[in-house]
């Protein structure tokens, strides 16, 4: 199938991260003129992985930003094309999607939605103040910053603890507060906390303030058991308490009770034509092995879904 014009295109991915990659290199290898756009470069919260060792034919691991960049080049090779530009809007006019965006307006036959997912925050004092001045949501990006400092990791799911472990090798002056008595990380992931004589883990504890004046010097902890509060010397927070879907372009799909777009098993949403793949989508188990399985399925069927409208 061939463009009409620089901007029309088959199937249009909005993000680039894991699901957006893998839908368009499907969609181009199997004939259609695919596009993905993304704010910002390729990746998404891949790129904050420091080592990632459980997708499935790729060991040794490797760090996230590598593998996007392979994912970027395949998809590439078969044709996709990758485009930083921010989505302003989408309207479905007859059997097209058309979307505007702060590089003008694209227009798609088929559509995904592969915008991913962004940190939830504390909501704390002292949390937005110092973000970036100690406080801080990727410890890869940022953890260099704080060799041989104290560091505290908020959380206590797998990113939490791949971020303590990662961290830890930064310094020895790791704590993970926690607000329950069991880590909810897979268990190889936990163990590895656990093991780890670098981590200090704070169970039943939660964080009521971040303090500083130029930057973070220390962190108020509360154990949510006793009501005890305790001032800490820190140098950094790493927030790592989960994510919020990026669904505000189509508010009005369904959605579950935490706001992840509802598909079926084709990763059809409720609109004919439009898919969701990735982070945003409602599902029990969000990985990158899961998010390129959403954007295959969703290219496929796509697919099926253009032959249908000729």
């Amino acid at each position: 199938m061939s463009e009409t014009n620089q901007n029309d295109f088959d199937f249009i991915s909005i993000g680039a991260g894991a699901a957006g990659l893998a839908a368009v290199q499907y969609a181009a290898r199997s004939g259609l003129t695919a596009l993905a756009l993304d704010i910002s470069m390729a990746g998404g919260q891949v790129l904050t992985i420091a080592n990632l060792e459980n997708y499935p034919g790729v060991f040794p691991g490797v760090n996230g930003f590598a593998l996007i960049q392979t994912m970027q080049k395949q998809a590439q090779a078969f044709g996709a094309k990758i485009t930083s530009a921010q989505v302003k809007s989408i309207d479905k006019v007859q059997n097209k999607f058309e979307i505007e965006t702060s590089k003008g307006k694209y227009v798609a036959k088929a559509l995904v939605l592969a915008t991913g997912a962004e940190h939830r925050k504390l909501g704390v004092p002292g949390e937005k103040e110092f973000e970036g001045r100690g406080v801080s949501y990727c410890a890869v990006c940022d953890g260099p910053l704080f060799r041989n400092k104290s560091i505290f990791v908020i959380g206590g799911g797998d990113a939490a603890c791949d971020e303590a472990n990662y961290l830890s090798q930064l310094t020895d002056k790791v704590f993970l507060v926690h607000r329950r008595e069991e880590l909810r990380a897979q268990k190889a992931v936990a163990d590895r906390v656990l093991e780890n004589q670098k981590i200090t883990v704070l169970w039943n504890s939660v964080v009521e303030e971040i303090k500083g004046e130029q930057k973070v010097t220390s962190v108020v902890i509360k154990n949510v058991k006793t009501g005890q509060t305790e001032e800490k010397s820190a140098d950094a927070i790493f927030v790592s308490v989960g994510m919020l879907p990026r669904n505000e372009l189509l508010s009005t799909l369904k959605t579950d009770q935490s706001g992840y777009i509802v598909t079926d098993e084709k990763m059809q949403t409720s609109i004919p034509g439009l898919y969701a793949a990735g982070d945003v989508r409602s599902k029990p188990f969000r990985q990158v092995v899961t998010a390129t399985s959403d954007g295959a399925i969703a290219a496929f069927e796509a697919a099926s879904y253009i032959r249908s409208l000729a």
